[in-house]
This record gives C-alpha cells, structure tokens and sequence, in this order.
C-alpha cells in the first residue's frame, strides 16, 4: 500500500466573492487530479438531510423482495437500465460481489432504423420501483440534478485549472448530457468466485465520477505515478471525484483516469454507494485541449490496453463499456454487435 493522503477539497472555496475561481482551489484541484487521479469533495450543495434520506430509501431498495427488485430486472432492458443481480456485472472479466439499479436520463428510445449511431441503443427509459418503493424515484432524480451542478462546476473549474476559459467545455455537455447513475450494494459471500472482488480493477469510461460511499471502506485507487494500492477512506458527507477516461482523452493523459477497486465485504455484511458519473452527450467527441508548454511536458498521451480502447466519441465509449460489463443483456438484445 503506499502512502498517498486523497486530498479533500470544498466546494464553498472555489469561487471567490467577485464570481471568478480561486486561484488556490484551481491549483489544488489540478494538482489532486493529475498526481492522485482522486480526491474528497465536501460542502457541495447538498440541502439537510438529503444525502441520509438517500442512503436510507437506496437501503430501502434492496431491502425489497427479490421478486420486486427483479420485476426491474436489467436483461429486460435492451438500454442497460434497472436491476441487476448479485454477480452479474462484470468487471475485469469476473464478476462483481454486487448487485445495483441503474439509471441515466429518461428518454424515448429510437427505433433502430433512426439510429445514426449505434449508441443510440443507450437512450431510453429508465425502471424505477414505483408500485414497491415510488418516493426512490424522486429521492434519485433530486440527487441527479443536484449532482448536474456539482459536475457542471467541477468541469468549469478543471478547464480554469488547465488555463482554459471555464466554458471551453460546455459545449460538449449542452442540451442533453448522458450521466447515468447506480445505486450498489456489495454482498459479502461464502462463494469464493464472488467473493474474489466487489468490484475488479477498472477505469470510469465517462468524465467524472462522483461517488457518495456509506462509512465501511473497502475503495481503492492506483494512481499511476505509484502503482500501489491507495485506500480511499470514507468521509462523512463527502463526494469522492474521479477522472473517467473521457477526461484523460481530453487532456492527453494529463489527468489519469486512475485505476481503483473495491474490496468484498467480509461474509454476512454489506457496503453501499451510489454512483454517478459526469459524462458529455453521446455523440460528443473529445478532442485533446491545448496544454501550455509546463502542463503539456506531463502529457504523455492516453493509456491504452489491448483489452481496452480509448475512443474520443463518448457515445461510443460508453457502448463499449455497457456491452462488456453486462453481457447477458447485450446477448440478450445486441448480440449483432458481439465480436
């Protein structure tokens, strides 16, 4: 394990009175982001009582009957949208010790011969508990848009960080953005194959990653100028900030979407987390920003695998990780797009 601190920065301290960024924030934010990959966001927004209101109606969630929870079951989905069940997700080409709800925002979906792209497969309607559970829905959108404006903020103030004007990025995000959501719970089990990981190593393949995590701790990230394992602690009432890969294209690797992990639960206890991930429209392509000549100098360019592609279009990008990380539904319902 190697000794990396997360740093932990405030929301409230990152304009100054006249409106403008604080240079100490942005210098702060950049310097969290491309050395760690990671950091701790507090004092974001939220109104009181609504990160526990939250936690409590996800809790509520799974503490539904299994026949509830898979009346939203995901392999319905041909949009990767609803309840996935314990193990199903892949991650790392094994499954996760984790079952979860997934959301994006609601839309009508296209019928396929309107596509003009395939990614167009991803818009659609979400499957929300409403005859069980009908305050989620409105609990989870609340938090959506709040969060909306936490990424839009972010994003703002990355851009001032790498000498940007604070826009330079909105254009991608206009109109109709693609964050989606998960609400996760992690199931500590007896079945050693499950019990391997709750999530395997990986990369967010949006642009940010806002992540609000319960106090039992088991996150860890790998930033790349170490190599180890980094224990991302629970904080109360924080937001934990990631790069997703969208972000590395972006800056040609200057910022890293940082590997990270989570580790089982011990058998018979769980964890919770709920998700979100800050991502342009679909069909939005990310071109390299222009660095000055210091940051450039520490631009290595993005990292690739042969296992995993960086593509510049974030729809096609976030394809690529739907149909790999949910393999049922996209055998289920794409398997013309199966390699």
């Amino acid at each position: 394990m190697a000794d990396i601190a997360i740093p932990v920065l405030r929301l409230t301290e990152a304009r100054t009175p006249d409106g403008g960024f604080a240079p100490a924030f942005l210098d702060e934010l950049r310097r969290a982001l491309h050395e760690v990959g990671f950091l701790q966001l507090t004092d974001f927004g939220a109104d009181a009582g609504q990160v526990d209101e939250l936690a409590d109606v996800t809790r509520r969630f799974f503490a539904l009957p299994l026949a509830d929870r898979l009346a939203l079951d995901n392999r319905a989905s041909p949009h990767f949208r609803g309840y996935t069940r314990l193990g199903h997700e892949i991650t790392a080409g094994r499954p996760d010790a984790r079952e979860q709800l997934d959301f994006a925002p609601e839309q009508a979906p296209l019928p396929r011969d309107e596509w003009d792209a395939t990614y167009r497969l991803l818009e659609g309607p979400n499957q929300w508990p409403d005859a069980s559970l009908p305050e989620l829905r409105e609990k989870v959108l609340a938090w959506a848009e709040l969060l909306s404006g936490v990424g839009t903020e972010l994003t703002r103030a990355l851009a001032a960080a790498l000498g940007l004007p604070e826009t330079h990025f909105d254009a991608v995000f206009a109109a109709a953005p693609h964050w989606f959501g998960k609400l996760i719970r992690y199931v500590g089990v007896e079945d050693e194959d499950l019990q391997a990981q709750g999530v395997g190593p990986h990369a967010d393949w949006g642009f940010l990653t806002l992540l609000l995590q319960d106090s039992t701790g088991g996150l860890q990230a790998r930033p790349s100028r170490s190599g180890e394992w980094v224990d991302v602690p629970p904080l109360d009432g924080a937001l934990v900030v990631n790069v997703g890969e969208m972000l590395e294209v972006a800056t040609h690797g200057y910022l890293v979407a940082t590997v990270h992990r989570v580790l089982p639960c011990r058998p018979g206890t769980t964890r919770q987390s709920i998700g979100f991930f800050w991502s342009p429209r679909l069909d939005a392509t990310l071109d390299p920003v222009p660095l000055t000549r210091e940051l450039a100098a520490h631009a290595p360019g993005v990292t690739e695998t042969e296992h995993n592609a960086m593509l510049p279009r974030f729809g096609d990008n976030a394809l690529k990780g739907w149909l790999r990380s949910h393999p049922e539904v996209a055998a289920r319902h794409h398997a013309d797009l199966l390699g």
